[in-house]
């Protein structure tokens, strides 16, 4: 298997990268990492990787063009069809039968945001899935994209050296509210994919009402059992 991880903190992949299980695998010829640094794909001089999210508030957003420029150079040097994840705590919950499921996947490439997340636009113009490793909030997602190598690597044949099955412990649900609103940032146009009107207005009501409505709508589709609790906090 191959693995490719996309991110701004690549140096912070080479401890866990280089030691036991994950060593071992390496080693073996089971497993091939690659860390790509989404910095070094910025055009301007300050390698500017983020910024101020359209409609207001607290907060700065990762931009599309790195991150998609970053993606496209992944996917061209290796000849091997990738599944593409997006690290969000808007995506799939992870568990032990996803692992199994990624673990069959001849090469994956996870994608590591930071700051309060990405630009909704990559989200949909890189058709990645989004996997979740849980309801709780984390500085970025390298530790999340740590938790899917570490947990499907093991169940590669040959990773582990003896026939014990590879254990997940399960998530609690979050007691929380439903799921956040998209995000936009600068251009106003990418690829043809335009920043929502309203964000744009300057009108502070229509864009607090838009943002509500489409995180009821998110949650409805992605997290129904968040549903009750976020109606009651947003109502």
């Amino acid at each position: 298997m191959r693995i490719d991880i996309l991110t701004l903190f690549p140096e912070m992949f080479e401890s866990p990268l280089s030691h036991s299980i994950l060593k071992r695998a390496q080693e073996k010829g089971t497993v091939e990492f690659a860390l790509w640094n989404i910095r070094a794909f910025t055009t301007d001089k300050y390698r500017k990787v983020d910024d101020k999210p359209y409609g207001g508030g607290a907060g700065m957003v990762m931009m599309c063009q790195p991150v998609f420029d970053c993606f496209e150079q992944v996917i061209r040097q290796h000849p091997k069809p990738a599944r593409s994840i997006l690290l969000s705590p808007q995506g799939e919950k992870f568990g032990q039968a996803k692992a199994v499921e990624l673990s069959k996947a001849g090469r994956l490439v996870l994608i590591a945001g930071r700051y309060e997340g990405f630009d909704e636009r990559i989200r949909t113009g890189l058709e990645a899935e989004e996997i979740s490793v849980g309801d709780y909030v984390l500085s970025g997602g390298e530790l999340a994209a740590m938790v899917i190598v570490d947990a499907v690597v093991r169940l590669l044949p040959g990773a582990l050296g003896d026939e014990e099955s590879a254990k997940n412990d399960s998530f609690g649900q979050s007691a929380g509210g439903g799921l956040e609103y998209p995000q936009y940032t600068r251009p106003e146009v990418f690829r043809g994919m335009e920043v929502p009107q309203v964000l744009l207005s300057g009108n502070h009501k229509n864009i607090a009402e838009w943002r509500r409505q489409k995180a009821l709508e998110r949650t409805k589709s992605r997290r129904p059992d968040l549903l009750d609790s976020f109606q009651d906090e947003k109502a």
